[in-house]
């Protein structure tokens, strides 16, 4: 009887066990799930419909309903009623504001190590919708550089830096950031949707965008883009003055490729 009665209690504990470890996990894609809503809302100032976020983070509407009103409840979310337009509440926003991690002090020593390999200008930005807004420059060393001022936002398709970052999101939201319209910048500008979503697709293979004096005449530019821990997309980019780009492209490509491994085993340690 001792052995039956102790194989039974170990049963049952095992099955609290698995139990237990269900409601985890289902705890767990809850907070996925919540976390992809707040995401898709980051760059959205106007909001977006319950239709709307159920469709770009590919789930029920009415599961994407459960979680907003749960999120309303805690004020990280406003405008939660079946005919309103969903945004970020002044919870989320009083967190991200007082936040203690900036992400540009942390990237800095990567930075000017990329700018000291490469003897060029090296480039934050940071994606804000249709654009990139610089954060942070590294001045190259080389006595003709490529400059900007930071603050500057300049459009994403046009940039090595931009469409490193949009390769990040899914065709669907590039097509609503642009409406299907890409204005000419130079010359060399990709001003066809369906060419611009080809080389985007190609970026999410290999990490790294090109500008070939897309946004800027005499100036190419490689870039890479990744998610801080925070889940904001930010992306470096190294500009080069054409005359010497293609002498120092392949270079250029290898020393980006060692700085996103560097840098992404810093972000997540």
């Amino acid at each position: 009887m001792p052995e039956t009665l102790q194989a039974k209690t170990e049963n049952a504990g095992k099955s609290k066990t698995g139990a237990e470890s269900g409601r985890s996990g289902a705890g767990i894609q809850v907070i996925a799930r919540a976390a992809s809503i707040l995401r898709v809302l980051e760059s959205e100032k106007e909001g977006l419909s319950l239709g709307q976020i159920a469709k770009r983070v590919n789930l029920p509407r009415s599961t994407v309903q459960r979680i907003v009103y749960a999120l309303a409840k805690e004020n990280f979310l406003i405008g939660a009623t079946p005919n309103a337009r969903v945004k970020l509440g002044p919870a989320i926003l009083r967190m991200a504001a007082n936040t203690s991690f900036d992400f540009a002090t942390h990237v800095r020593p990567h930075l000017e190590a990329l700018a000291q390999s490469t003897g060029e200008t090296v480039d934050l930005s940071m994606w804000r919708g249709e654009k990139m807004v610089f954060v942070d420059q590294i001045a190259g060393s080389r006595r003709l550089s490529a400059i900007s001022a930071v603050g500057e936002s300049y459009f994403a398709y046009s940039s090595a830096s931009g469409k490193a970052a949009l390769s990040l999101l899914d065709d669907v939201e590039i097509k609503k950031l642009f409406d299907g319209k890409l204005v000419r910048e130079t010359p060399s500008t990709i001003t066809s949707m369906g060419t611009l979503l080809q080389e985007i697709n190609e970026i999410r293979t290999s990490h790294i965008a090109v500008d070939n004096e897309e946004n800027t005449e005499g100036i190419c530019a490689i870039g890479t883009a990744f998610h801080d821990s925070l889940g904001r997309i930010f992306a470096v980019s190294v500009p080069v003055p054409t005359i010497r780009f293609i002498k120092s492209k392949a270079t250029i490509v290898k020393l980006l490729h060692d700085f996103r491994a560097g840098l992404m085993a810093s972000i997540h340690e």
